[in-house]
């Protein structure tokens, strides 16, 4: 029974070897680099900016690039 039991505590226990992917958490708007408050964000595109006239600052860079 013993054997049994100690069996099943090393099934159960995860391999602690595997690393979690770290995620970098954005601090700052990409147009203008002020600091983004977790109340004013405007999220659009998969990033945040700190207003949607930054927003639009930075489509508009990006249009004309291309």
């Amino acid at each position: 029974m013993a054997a049994e039991e100690t069996k099943q505590e090393t099934l159960v226990t995860p391999p602690e070897t595997q690393a979690k992917p770290t995620i970098e958490i954005q601090t700052n708007c990409l147009a203008c680099g002020k600091p983004i408050r977790k109340l004013k964000r405007y999220y659009r595109d998969g990033k945040f900016y700190c207003s949607k006239k930054c927003w639009i600052k930075k489509v508009k860079t990006k249009q004309e690039k291309q």
